[in-house]
């Protein structure tokens, strides 16, 4: 082929990739607006979320502050070794799958519940309602901690107090572990079941209408309705809010586990999860390097969680699926 002919056949890649240029920069200028608003939720991902990414090189270092993290010796996965050959791996990986499970679980078939149930109300008993639910959202897990330590204090608490009226034995509610995973659904669910409910709620809002209307003009009941109307077309939220939950089935409400508890170390056998296992190495022994490595574990497997969670969901039903 000659020299002229290569020139030939390039120059409509070359036009080509001009107007890819050219649409490109159009496109960018045509929304410049929508990317002006976006700008700072972008930039606050990227420093806080990817910029720290590179602090990740710690989980492969036995860090040292007077070297830093690029002077640090190497020390491959002796880390990750560390901490899965302790004791406390499996128990505190077993406490934070089981808990969360059960608080996605628990919180989902209720907050659809009470949806369901708004739905049916009048739009002043909704306000009042939903009010009344999403209050608990907004106190802080340490104000939260106080009122629980009001019900369940051993000498003075309302719980123990209840209990002795009807002839039943004081329990030191912070000494034994048994009860906690009750305790802390409980709780978790008190607290968030307004914001999904919320959420499911306006799920709901966004039914046509006229498929209500024609159910019921062929006789069907509210529970004929609800499940053939309702939960169906509310079946991609619900997907879609159970998938965002799995991922983050690996991390805990650090607040709710710590304060909750009082960090008792009584309770650890059922209560203590991955993130109060990394906050005590840091504050102890401020193992930087170990705590990163279970901080990347976290995140490895919550990613590998999502992924086949979703790859199942497509299996059933595709347009349900995330990608």
């Amino acid at each position: 082929m000659s020299y002229q002919t290569k020139i030939h056949n390039s120059q409509p890649l070359a036009n080509m990739n001009v107007k890819k240029k050219n649409t490109f920069w159009r496109e960018f200028l045509r929304h410049k607006g929508l990317l002006a608003l976006a700008a700072p939720g972008l930039l606050f991902v990227l420093i806080f979320n990817y910029a720290p990414m590179l602090g990740l090189v710690l989980a492969f270092k036995d860090f040292n502050f007077r070297k830093g993290i690029w002077g640090s010796d190497w020390v491959g996965l002796d880390n990750f070794k560390f901490f899965f050959t302790s004791d406390a791996a499996w128990q505190v990986t077993r406490n934070t799958i089981f808990l969360n499970f059960i608080f996605i679980l628990l919180t989902n078939v209720v907050a659809i519940a009470f949806a369901l149930m708004l739905f049916e109300l009048s739009r002043r008993a909704v306000k009042l309602f939903q009010t009344t639910l999403f209050f608990p959202y907004f106190l802080s897990w340490v104000v939260v901690s106080y009122v629980t330590y009001a019900l369940l204090n051993p000498q003075m608490g309302v719980i123990n107090q209840l209990l002795t009226q009807f002839g039943f034995h004081e329990v030191n509610w912070y000494m034994e572990a048994k009860y906690w995973p009750v305790i802390l659904s409980l709780a978790y669910l008190w607290k968030n079941v307004g914001y999904s409910t919320l959420i499911f709620y306006t799920g709901l809002m966004s039914i046509d209408k006229s498929l209500y209307e024609a159910a019921s003009i062929d006789g069907a009941s509210k529970w004929q309705q609800v499940r053939s109307i309702s939960i169906p077309l509310l079946s991609p939220l619900i997907t879609l809010i159970t998938l965002l939950q799995v991922g983050k089935i690996f991390y805990s409400d650090f607040g709710m586990f710590y304060f909750l508890t009082a960090d008792s170390g009584a309770l650890y056998a059922t209560t203590d999860v991955i993130d109060t296992y990394v906050f005590r190495a840091l504050r102890v022994s401020g193992d930087t390097s170990m705590a990163t490595a279970i901080g990347l574990y976290q995140s490895l497997v919550g990613f590998v969680l999502v992924v086949t969670v979703n790859y199942i969901v497509r299996r059933f039903n595709k347009d349900n699926a995330i990608f």
